[in-house]
């Protein structure tokens, strides 16, 4: 497959097809172009069946997924949260509403951080970010959250959770803000200030080509260049571009060689999962048992969904 020929495949079509609600819709909505009813009615399944009654089923009556295993203890409730939202759980459903309720009501971030509610986010900006997006996505947005990151974010244009010992900012963390940020516009509108400091963010991974230093040009790691999900609060290249997609950013030149790592990632038309992180065993297999995709070099539904709609955009195709 090239890089400009974009078209997904019958075959392609079929497999992702045939899968899971969360990914026939999304496949529906971007690669086939159904009707708007026929979207609605597949994404309304995500909170009934499978993957996402099977992941909302796992909530504790405290809020919590993981059964307090996690430690932190909101760990696997702020990854099984943006897992939904990565779902495309409607948060109009009543499950959806009844799950955050339970979250906004009883979650804090403990005592560290003097009982704060956890829609109110803690330190890390790369935490923060997701909590943003979450809170945005599922009815529950701040604006303290927003202002923080625009005090934050550094000359180079991104963020970093070691900041202000560290004046250079983080792949990692500059993703995580970046999607709150977009989030935060889509729910609540565009302001100038948030989408001035989201484009600077942007532009921090653009000028470095998603993946290559600004100093150097080397690449900064090799792992980018292999494709996990659930991502959790790690960079790779696929993440990034899907964000700029859903940024609804321009493709230029500076994202051409990442693209190129898209197609040379794929085998038979499908995307393998790579890449297990280090830290899911504490909060995701251990204390909240979910799977979806195969193992390490596997095929990924998740992964070639991703891939196909950021090599549709990046070739021009509409939604």
């Amino acid at each position: 497959m090239r890089a400009d020929d974009y078209e997904p495949r019958p075959a392609q079509l079929k497999w992702l097809l045939d899968s899971d609600p969360a990914i026939r819709w999304q496949v529906m909505r971007d690669l086939t172009a159904e009707a708007p009813g026929a979207i609605a009615a597949e994404r309304s399944r995500v909170a009934s069946e499978g993957w996402g009654a099977r992941l909302l089923a796992l909530q504790g009556q405290d809020g919590n997924w993981g059964h307090g295993a996690s430690k932190p203890k909101w760990h696997s409730t702020l990854y099984s949260l943006l897992l939904l939202r990565d779902m495309g759980l409607d948060s109009r459903s009543e499950p959806a509403r009844r799950a955050v309720r339970l979250v906004r009501d009883k979650v804090t971030w403990g005592p560290q951080f003097g009982g704060a509610p956890f829609f109110e986010g803690e330190e890390e900006p790369c935490i923060n970010g997701g909590v943003l997006a979450l809170g945005a996505y599922f009815g529950e947005a701040g604006a303290r959250l927003v202002d923080r990151f625009l005090g934050e974010q550094l000359e180079d244009g991104g963020w970093n959770c070691e900041a202000p010992k560290s004046r250079r900012s983080s792949f990692h963390t500059t993703i995580c803000v970046l999607e709150g940020l977009l989030e935060h516009e889509k729910a609540c509108g565009a302001t100038a200030r948030v989408t001035e400091a989201r484009t600077r963010g942007q532009e921090y991974l653009l000028e470095r080509r998603m993946f290559r230093r600004l100093s150097t040009g080397e690449v900064i790691e090799r792992k980018w260049t292999h494709f996990s999900f659930p991502a959790t609060w790690h960079y790779d290249i696929l993440r990034g571009l899907d964000y700029l997609r859903n940024a609804g950013a321009q493709p230029d030149e500076r994202i051409r060689e990442a693209v190129e790592v898209v197609v040379a990632n794929q085998q038979d038309g499908r995307w393998l999962l790579h890449n297990p992180r280090p830290d899911p065993p504490r909060w995701w297999s251990s204390p909240v048992d979910f799977e979806m995709d195969g193992g390490e070099g596997q095929a990924s539904r998740w992964n070639t969904l991703r891939a196909l709609r950021v090599l549709r955009w990046h070739n021009g195709a509409t939604r």
